[in-house]
């Protein structure tokens, strides 16, 4: 094999013998194969939930503690990274360097490949001794778990303090044992031989919106199953405030209204106000003193 290629071992490289007709079908049935394989995805990510729960927990710790969330990618993997957390500043109003994501050739890659990036080590070394600090969380995501911008992410953030998790599509992966946290969604061959961005692309989506939501409840930015920490930057986000508002306590439309502009437009101190018949001045202390649990904060006003 010539020097500057590299023969990926991965399931996802593999030849999959459900599709091998799949250029011979109508539109149709190649959607029917597509989608066949897709729908074994959520499976393949449930297998790996006791996992994804301990790099949750650890991601709690983390924050609570001052310190961040870290996302390393490339191509695929890295888009998607960026997308969630970008996606996590508005939807639950969290402060913007909480989740960081970090994509191997910059901002330009985003949009299209960048010749070699994802091959440079040294470059996702030094993007992380810049950004990470011992006590954060980095995570690396890469379908073939090789990626060496990644790895090579990795192991600056170990040497760093950091936790380190790696969310693949290769349970086999030599880089499993190195860090803290290995999730590897063992989700097969792809329809499309190598294609990782169908299923192996879907199972990182699905593990990175769980994950960071489920960290985004345990650390009381929602209230039940309702979002009650988003950040009302458009006209259908202050829809959405008001009707959450009025799910969550029952109180009519105008009730619900007065109560967001006497708290400033801050769903949560409007919640709190309405739930516990209290002033929003109260509710918003009752909140800090909770650390932004709105049930925390309501007991406070139980007889």
């Amino acid at each position: 094999m010539p020097s500057d290629m590299v023969r990926v071992e991965s399931p996802t490289e593999l030849r999959n013998p459900a599709t091998t007709d799949i250029d011979q079908l109508s539109t149709l049935d190649i959607l029917y194969k597509i989608n066949a394989e897709d729908a074994t995805v959520p499976g393949a990510v449930a297998a790996v939930l006791p996992d994804l729960a301990r790099l949750v927990d650890f991601a709690v710790t983390a924050l609570r503690n001052g310190n961040r969330v870290h996302y390393v990618g490339a191509g695929t993997s890295g888009r998607l990274a960026v997308l969630d957390a970008a996606e996590l500043i508005p939807t639950f109003n969290i402060p913007a360097d909480w989740f960081r994501p970090h994509h191997a050739g910059g901002a330009a890659a985003l949009l299209r490949a960048v010749e070699n990036a994802e091959d440079d080590a040294g470059a996702g070394a030094a993007e992380i001794r810049e950004q990470v600090r011992s006590g954060d969380i980095v995570v690396g995501l890469t379908a073939s778990g090789r990626t060496p911008f990644v790895v090579g992410a990795l192991a600056e953030a170990r040497e760093l303090g950091a936790r380190t998790a790696l969310v693949s599509a290769n349970p086999g992966a030599a880089a499993n044992s190195q860090v803290d946290v290995p999730i590897a969604v063992d989700t097969g061959p792809e329809a499309i031989a190598g294609s990782t961005r169908m299923k192996a692309g879907t199972a990182q989506k699905l593990v990175l919106t769980a994950f960071s939501t489920a960290t985004m409840i345990r650390f009381g930015r929602t209230y039940s199953n309702l979002m009650v920490s988003m950040r009302a930057t458009n006209a259908k986000l202050r829809g959405r405030t008001l009707r959450i508002l009025r799910e969550a306590t029952g109180a009519g439309e105008q009730d619900c209204a007065d109560a967001l502009a006497a708290a400033d437009g801050d769903l949560k101190v409007a919640l709190v106000t309405l739930l516990a018949g209290t002033d929003p001045e109260h509710a918003a202390t009752a909140l800090t003193n909770a650390r932004g649990h709105v049930r925390t904060a309501l007991a406070t006003f139980s007889p």
